[in-house]
């Protein structure tokens, strides 16, 4: 019993010590303050080209893509949408919202060794050889009229090869709600906005929804095919342009957001388990770390307090209170109520069921689904 109790004791202290590890010494993950800094106008705005992939997105683009094409923008500004093998009818809404800054173009899918999204960025590419910077967007973002302005003058202002903005996530049903904060919060406890943000980190990522890039760094990176076969091609994307030396940037914003709904568990469950175990290279090994390391974090400390022996539930609570503590401001930045921070536990259960079914659903041939396409025919 005495054994029993000392193992329990240690299992729990070190959950403890880890999360005030996190807490003090993990690029302050929790912070919520990394906001898009300001940058001086700059002597000369450079031609800017927005690069939109979409497949299968007609219903989502009259809400968007009016966004992008009213841009306050004072220098060159197009925008070129890369209708990836659509079956609905998105070029022909597309151009229904269009004007002169728009050229739709077409992607009959990706060719071998390509996974699809990336070989959508490539198409639009190619077609906007005349950007110095290059916007890469989702078709279900919405960017607010002085968003490329923003952009561009922070990349310029303090010489940043890549600028990257995480969309606010819609929170309107209860899965939502629940889901899409440690969503994000997550996110950030792998590739920490203060890391990604330190020149001398090698820590890189940046968030899809929202990447403007100099043209240039991405050539002298060695260009998207160097991360052709990327399945999460924003994380591959941040840590080429950092791997060649450029400065970049990434943090939060409410002003550019995502219109698409994930508004029940099933939606949310996809949205994760398509590529969690693509984030642990499909490897069964960093999968059981992965398990593991989970219910170390999350689960022993509420678990040493509600049902641990009484040496070990004040270590519990230390845990749970740091814990839920860095969980606060992410919920207050998505204007949640802040007594859902204990219930992180629960959430990181889900996420791990999320993560196993995502290995199950790799192991059955159907890894990273996407809109009719899988890893294998992604690729």
């Amino acid at each position: 019993m005495i054994g029993n109790t000392r193992r329990v004791l240690i299992v729990t202290g070190v959950s403890a010590l880890a999360w005030l590890y996190l807490l003090l010494a993990h690029g302050g993950f929790w912070r919520t303050t990394w906001r898009l800094p300001e940058g001086r106008p700059p002597g000369r705005w450079p031609a800017v080209v927005a690069v939109v992939p979409a497949r299968d997105e007609a219903d989502v683009l009259p809400l968007t893509l009016p966004t992008l094409l009213g841009q306050d923008y004072p220098g060159p500004f197009r925008v070129v949408l890369v209708d990836d093998a659509s079956t609905d009818g998105t070029a022909q809404a597309a151009r229904a919202v269009g004007t002169g800054r728009l050229d739709v173009v077409r992607s009959e899918g990706p060719p071998p060794g390509w996974a699809g999204k990336v070989a959508a960025m490539e198409t639009g590419v190619r077609a906007a050889s005349d950007g110095e910077y290059l916007l890469f967007t989702d078709a279900d973002i919405a960017h607010p009229p002085d968003g490329v302005r923003r952009l561009v003058a922070a990349a310029v202002g303090d010489d940043r090869a890549l600028v990257s903005q995480m969309a606010l996530l819609r929170t309107e049903t209860v899965w939502e709600r629940l889901i899409v904060p440690a969503f994000v919060y997550f996110f950030s406890l792998l590739f920490p906005f203060g890391k990604v943000n330190d020149p001398s980190s090698r820590v890189g990522a940046a968030a899809g929804g929202c990447m403007l890039v100099r043209q240039e760094a991405l050539e002298r990176a060695g260009g998207l095919a160097a991360i052709k076969d990327a399945l999460i091609d924003d994380v591959a994307f941040g840590k080429l342009i950092k791997s060649g030396g450029h400065r970049t940037w990434l943090g939060l914003t409410t002003s550019v957001s995502s219109r698409r709904p994930y508004a029940t568990l099933k939606d949310l469950w996809h949205m994760v388990a398509r590529s969690a175990y693509t984030q642990l290279r499909n490897s069964p090994l960093l999968l059981v770390g992965c398990v593991l390391g989970l219910l170390l974090i999350f689960v022993v400390p509420p678990l040493a307090v509600v049902a641990g022996p009484t040496e070990t539930r004040l270590l519990g609570l230390l845990g749970w209170v740091v814990m839920a503590g860095t969980y606060v401001p992410m919920l207050r930045f998505y204007r949640l109520p802040v007594w859902l921070a204990p219930a992180l536990p629960a959430v990181a259960v889900l996420y791990t069921a999320m993560t196993v079914d995502s290995a199950r659903r790799h192991w059955l041939g159907r890894g990273a689904a996407w809109k009719g396409r899988t890893a294998k025919t992604c690729q």
